[in-house]
C-alpha cells in the first residue's frame, strides 16, 4: 500500500478546491498515481547524495488520530484534517482484559537490541517478542493494531470485581451478583428486602457492557463494567485524553518545504496530464519545468535543498561540492561525478 506524503489540502496551494475536484473527477486513487510518478522523478534525482528517503517517511507516517492510540510527546498526527505535533501525551483508552497478553522474557541471552521496538500499529501473535522501555516481552495472546484489541506491555487500567449468583441472602453495598444472565450492584439498602430479585428490586442497579466510545469511565471502585461476561472497575483513568489545540497539541509540519513544494508541482502536472495529455496549461507546464530544473540543480549540488547530505563510512557527504562543479552532464543512474 502506498503511504501518501501529500495530503489534499496541500495542493490548494496552487489550485483550487474545483479545479482539483476536475482533475480526480472525485477518485483519490489519482492522487496517488500522480504522487508516485511525482516522487519517482524526485528520488531518481536526489537519492544518491541526499537523504530524501527519510525525509519522504516524516510525512508518509504521519497517522490520522486514533482514539485507540497512545501519542508521546514529539510525535505528529492528523487532526481536524491538519498536521499537529503532540506536545503533551495523549493517551489512549484502555479496554478491561480477560487474558494475559504479555509476560517479561526469562531468556538471559537474548539480545535486547536485536528485538524489533513494540509499535502500537503492528499486530503480534503467539510467541512473538517485542523490546518495550529496554525491556524484552513475550506475546502470550494475541492482539495488535489489526485485531482492533492493542495492549500495550503492562500496561493495564482496570480490576476484575469479584462476582456471585444471586441469591435470597443479604449483601453488603455495592456487591456484584448475576442474576439470569446479566450483572447487578447493590446500589442502596433504603427498602431492600433479600427476598426479591435483582431484575424485581429497584434496589439493584443492572450493570452496562464496557463501551470504548464511551469516554467518561469515573476513576471509582463501583463504576463497573461487564467485558466478556465478567465485571470490571477501573485503578487508573481508562478514558482516553481529548486532544486540544494548545493544551496537547500544536500546530506544525515537519515535512521538508522545498519537498512538499515540488512535489505538487509535479503530481498536478501528472494530474492534468491524465485527463489531458495534449492539453496541459502553460501555467503547468512552466510550474513543472521550474521544478524539474530544481531538482536537477539540487542532484548537481549547485543549490542546498535543505536536505540532510548522505555520508559515507568516514561521515562525510558522498559527493564532495568540488567535484560537483565539473559535471557536465547528469544521470541519475550513474555516479553523479563520472564526467
Amino acid at each position: 500500500m502506498y503511504r501518501r506524503f501529500l495530503n489534499n489540502s496541500d495542493y490548494l496551494g496552487i489550485i483550487t478546491q474545483e479545479a482539483l475536484q476536475q482533475l480526480t473527477r472525485g477518485n483519490d486513487e489519482r492522487f496517488i498515481q500522480a504522487e508516485q510518478s511525482a516522487e519517482m522523478s524526485i528520488v531518481e534525482y536526489l537519492s544518491e547524495n541526499y537523504e530524501v528517503e527519510k525525509e519522504f517517511a516524516k510525512g508518509k507516517y504521519i497517522a490520522d488520530y486514533d482514539r485507540r492510540i497512545t501519542y508521546p510527546v514529539g510525535v505528529h498526527i492528523y487532526f481536524d484534517g491538519q498536521i499537529h505535533e503532540v506536545i503533551r501525551s495523549i493517551s489512549g483508552y484502555r479496554k478491561p482484559a480477560t487474558v494475559t497478553y504479555w509476560e517479561e522474557s526469562t531468556d538471559i541471552n537474548i539480545d535486547v537490541s536485536q528485538v524489533p521496538a513494540y509499535s502500537q500499529f503492528n499486530t503480534y501473535y503467539l510467541g512473538d517478542k517485542v523490546n518495550y522501555n529496554g525491556v524484552v516481552y513475550l506475546c502470550l495472546s494475541e492482539n495488535g493494531y489489526k485485531f482492533d484489541d492493542i495492549r500495550i506491555p503492562m500496561v493495564g487500567g482496570w480490576i476484575e470485581a469479584e462476582t456471585t449468583m444471586w441469591q435470597p441472602i443479604d449483601y453488603p453495598l455495592w456487591a456484584v451478583v448475576e442474576y439470569e444472565g446479566a450483572f447487578y450492584t447493590l446500589m442502596t439498602l433504603d427498602g431492600f428486602d433479600n427476598n426479591i430479585d435483582p431484575l424485581t428490586s429497584d434496589c439493584w442497579g443492572a450493570i452496562a457492557d464496557y463501551d470504548s466510545a464511551y469516554n467518561d469511565y469515573e476513576l471509582s471502585e463501583h463504576e463497573y463494567v461487564v467485558y466478556e461476561r465478567r465485571v470490571f472497575y477501573p485503578e487508573t483513568d481508562v478514558n482516553a485524553d481529548v486532544p486540544e489545540l494548545g493544551n496537547n497539541l500544536s500546530l506544525h509540519d515537519p515535512r521538508n518545504y522545498n519537498l512538499k513544494k515540488h512535489m505538487v508541482r509535479l503530481a498536478v502536472y501528472e494530474l492534468t496530464k491524465l485527463i489531458a495529455p495534449n492539453n496541459v496549461s502553460a501555467v503547468r507546464m512552466r510550474d513543472y519545468e521550474d521544478s524539474m530544473k530544481w531538482l536537477n540543480d539540487a542532484a548537481k549540488l549547485r543549490l542546498n535543498p535543505q536536505i540532510p547530505r548522505k555520508v559515507d563510512e568516514t561521515k562525510k557527504p558522498v559527493t564532495d561540492w568540488q567535484l560537483a562543479t565539473f559535471q557536465n552532464d547528469y544521470d541519475p543512474y550513474q555516479n553523479p561525478w563520472m564526467v
